[in-house]
């Protein structure tokens, strides 16, 4: 077993039926043994002196229909070290439950919100899981932003007194992995860094970028300015030859497609599906990949 001092938020949402984990420590790769989620059950955090075995553990119990307050209970019972842990658990019914142990090592506590719960131990103080539990009730946007925000303001907030090494963020939601046969929507990792939960920030947004739906506010009609401004980059990227004249034709969508793909961005724009217009995302992205 290995101490995890570290901060951590686990919540659930049921506007999108995801749950998740989001994690940051002074600790190799915390997010490797921290975070436990499955869609439609639930999502554990374990840490201080981790017990791995609360997470598979405790989604077994909350998928068998057990509560989070349930799960917890039971877990805590069954474990003569419980006074030196520290976890955080959801289910999908609205539940959540913490504990954190007598033993834990100061600052040590938690809070218990509606369908989240913010932990953490050898903190530099309170204000971290407060700004943490602030920063959840009101980030808008998807779970996953919700709970990189609440790592970020608890990061700001002092975070773990010893500094800082890994971060992560685990989503688990039905359908909702590549491809969609898969549930697993989201699990980022930045294992060893100095700013790692500035670094997860980043990847989040990389994340929205590649595997993000497009909103059909976005999308924009390729006129002639924008299929020039497209071949020009063709052109120099040795997709395909002859001018810029602004004609979208067949031709020039081939080659698009082409870049598409090497770009990782046929979650933007797809050849068999709307052709004649391209998410102002992913537009922005090619002028920022490709300006000279």
């Amino acid at each position: 077993m290995v101490r995890f001092n570290t901060f951590s938020i686990v919540a659930y949402d049921p506007d999108e039926k995801a749950c998740g984990v989001a994690v940051a420590s002074k600790f190799l790769a915390a997010g490797a043994v921290v975070s436990w989620a499955r869609a439609g059950v639930g999502a554990v955090a374990t840490q201080a002196l981790a017990k791995v075995g609360y997470g598979p553990d405790g989604l077994d119990m909350l998928a068998s229909g057990m509560s989070a307050e349930e799960t917890l209970a039971k877990l805590i019972a069954a474990d003569p070290g419980s006074a030196e842990r520290q976890m955080g658990i959801v289910d999908t019914k609205g539940g959540a439950a913490a504990h954190t142990g007598s033993e834990c090592f100061d600052w040590a506590g938690h809070i218990v919100g509606e369908g989240f719960t913010c932990q953490g131990n050898i903190l530099t103080g309170e204000l971290v899981v407060n700004a943490m539990a602030s920063a959840y009730r009101t980030t808008e946007g998807e779970l996953a932003d919700r709970l990189v925000s609440a790592l970020m303001a608890g990061d700001r907030a002092g975070g773990d007194r010893r500094g800082k090494q890994s971060a992560a963020v685990m989503v688990m939601k039905p359908g909702g992995g590549y491809g969609g046969d898969n549930d697993h929507y989201m699990d980022l990792r930045v294992d060893d860094h100095m700013d790692p939960v500035t670094q997860l920030a980043e990847l989040l947004q990389a994340h929205h970028l590649f595997f993000g739906t497009p909103d059909p506010a976005d999308q924009l009609a390729i006129n002639a300015d924008i299929a020039r401004e497209l071949q020009t980059i063709l052109i120099e990227q040795d997709y395909m030859q002859g001018d810029a004249d602004g004609t979208w034709d067949e031709l020039t969508k081939q080659a698009f497609w082409a870049l598409v793909g090497n770009e990782n961005l046929e979650e933007r724009w797809n050849i068999h599906g709307q052709t004649d217009r391209i998410d102002r995302v992913a537009l922005e992205y090619l002028r920022k990949r490709f300006a000279k």
